[in-house]
């Protein structure tokens, strides 16, 4: 045999049980046959037909579900069993927020990532913003004027505003990103608040440049605007707030 047929080969994939029942409800996903609101078969009828054991069906539903994917109900009726949801859960906020807690990403990637969506996100907000829109940033806005809030509560606040204006996009993947991203970055936000000698002090200037953002948008300037939020996160970034 000669070296070029030996290099021909590849090693064997091992791929567990569990993985493939996965595999099988996802290809059934991507061809459309399986939607929102559909009902798995039973545990037993499952097994049966994918010719595996229960233990390992159970192992690949808890995966589904903790992904967000399903919801496990109990009982054998009408509502209970398998069923696919009809939101986005928090799987993949909570999958990114385990990835950046090891390091897997670096400050660069996540800088220019949230740099990247909320430009967008802020751009087409100019745009196409509604009134009710405005005043929903303007709602969020007059509570974070509140003096009686803690940094853990105004950070709250502060992703508030930022998806708010995602959702002002009606681009429902956007808007979820946002949120999933934010929520990973959380706790490195709320940490840098409290590190600051004077967290309220900054909490004002954010403040101010969110009204400034505001403003931008309501006179669907979108130069203007995107200026703002690039200042606004980098601010962050270097004095540690946002």
């Amino acid at each position: 045999m000669t070296s070029a047929d030996q290099s021909s080969w590849e090693p064997v994939r091992k791929v567990r049980t569990y993985e493939q029942v996965m595999a099988q409800i996802e290809q059934r996903m991507l061809d459309g046959l399986l939607a929102p609101g559909d009902r798995l078969p039973s545990e037993r009828e499952l097994s049966h037909l994918l010719g595996v054991s229960r233990p390992s069906l159970r192992e690949a539903l808890r995966v589904l579900e903790a992904l967000g994917i399903v919801e496990v109900r109990p009982g054998r009726g009408p509502e209970g069993g398998t069923v696919f949801v009809g939101h986005p859960g928090e799987g993949f906020a909570v999958l990114l927020k385990m990835q950046l807690a090891l390091g897997h990403f670096s400050d660069t990637d996540v800088l220019r990532t949230r740099l990247m969506l909320e430009e967008w996100s802020v751009a087409d907000a100019a745009r196409n913003a509604t009134e009710a829109d405005h005043a929903a940033l303007r709602k969020i806005l007059d509570q974070m004027d509140s003096s009686e809030l803690t940094a853990r509560e105004f950070n709250r606040l502060d992703t508030e505003f930022h998806v708010r204006i995602a959702q002002a996009t009606g681009n429902a993947l956007a808007s979820y990103l946002m949120s999933s991203l934010r929520t990973a970055i959380q706790r490195q936000m709320i940490d840098a608040y409290e590190r600051l000698a004077d967290w309220r002090r900054s909490a004002e200037e954010v403040r101010t440049e969110h009204r400034e953002i505001l403003t931008a948008i309501k006179e669907h300037n979108v130069r203007r605007a995107v200026e703002l939020v690039r200042g606004h996160i980098n601010d962050f970034y270097e004095v540690g707030t946002a």
